[in-house]
């Protein structure tokens, strides 16, 4: 089924202090509204964004967003999500508050796999604190905390149950979850995060920023590849010619160690291998310097906001002998990725003349890369 990710940014947020309302306040270098899209955005499961906006706001606010469809909200939370629902066109629906910037993607995933089986579903904390009763700063008595949950979003539904049960409501709904139930809808209750904390005071920003601290994203990817021998008088093994009687064959200048390298940021980012950015069969790549796949690799991992730990390459042959070369290779992706030296390996071994590379028929490259996004 499509599914629809509804973010709320129509409310004014008073109570989080500052001059511009709180989901466009600056958190760790990106509006909270767009940290709060940006697990919706690349979630494969989620085919269209919806993001509600008041009318008497600037464009200019929500220009670190990621790409939405943009709607103007109402006077109340309800009315901005009804028409959120009207612009939506999954038949699924999660609607979220902009004023959560934490929400992971498990969270995400927990919601979509209950509405295979539910109208609706939404993620929750069960109440563990003693909770009072009490008034002029004197405690009257104690609330029995069973069964109580702290609500959290994005509350998930099938949309158009959701909507007609928003166009029959006639009261000031505080939640989605609270619509459908007064409609007769079941909603399921996933576990939620105690991360995935709502900004509502000024004291929250600062709780938000040390989560951010403490969170990262981080990937590994691997990368293989083959090339046979041919004529020649060098061989390219990473950024580095070495002489040798014969020549490594393929469309570009055969360099296996840089291939695999580049692969393996590839492979990080889920963006897939060199043939997919760069055709074998489109000619302008004929005899290309390897240089230009692994420089595009690096540039995709940092426009996305990665930075490359660390990266391990093994060549495997019986000759030439890779040692008095390892120095050069190693310097020579440093300088192509940006990086110290000593965030690169490159090492060789053999295959105990076993295979095609024990024949002296090629050589094949295993590389591996760490990508950190802070």
């Amino acid at each position: 089924m499509t599914i629809t990710a509804i973010i709320v940014a129509a409310g004014r947020g008073t109570r989080a202090g500052g001059d511009t309302p709180k989901q466009w306040q600056m958190l760790h270098g990106k509006t909270i509204a767009a940290r709060a899209m940006r697990p919706f955005a690349g979630h494969p499961a989620i085919s269209q964004m919806v993001l509600v906006v008041h009318p008497d706001d600037d464009p200019v606010l929500w220009a670190d967003t990621p790409a939405a469809t943009i709607v103007k909200g109402g006077a109340t939370r309800q009315a901005s999500v009804r028409a959120g629902l009207q612009a939506a066109t999954g038949e699924l629906v999660l609607i979220h508050d902009a004023a959560r910037p934490l929400i992971s993607t498990a969270v995400i995933d927990r919601v979509i796999a209950a509405l295979a089986h539910h109208t609706g579903a939404a993620p929750a904390i069960a109440v563990t604190d003693t909770l009072w009763q009490g008034a002029s700063d004197r405690v009257n008595g104690v609330q029995d905390r069973t069964g109580l949950y702290r609500a959290q979003t994005p509350q998930g539904f099938h949309r158009a149950p959701l909507l007609a049960a928003h166009l029959a409501c006639d009261t000031d709904a505080t939640d989605d979850v609270s619509v459908a139930c007064g409609a007769g809808h079941h909603v399921a209750i996933v576990a939620g995060d105690e991360n995935n904390i709502k900004i509502t005071t000024p004291g929250d920003f600062a709780r938000a920023e040390q989560l951010l601290g403490q969170t990262m994203d981080i990937r590994c990817g691997n990368g293989y590849d083959v090339h046979r021998f041919g004529p020649g008088d060098h061989v390219w093994l990473c950024g580095v010619k070495v002489p040798f009687d014969r020549g490594l064959q393929g469309h570009s200048d055969a360099d296996v160690g840089m291939h695999a390298v580049t692969d393996a940021i590839y492979g990080a980012l889920g963006r897939g291998d060199i043939g997919q950015h760069f055709p074998p069969s489109d000619p302008q790549w004929k005899g290309a310097e390897s240089h230009i796949f692994l420089t595009h690799a690096v540039t995709l991992a940092r426009d996305l906001g990665y930075v490359i730990s660390n990266v391990d390459c093994t060549l495997v042959c019986e000759f030439p002998k890779i040692g008095p070369h390892q120095p050069a290779m190693k310097a020579a992706l440093a300088h192509i990725m940006g990086l110290d030296a000593d965030r690169i390996s490159v090492k060789a071994t053999t295959s105990e003349r076993l295979g095609f590379t024990g024949r002296g028929e090629g050589i094949a490259a295993i590389a591996t890369a760490t990508l950190v996004k802070p």
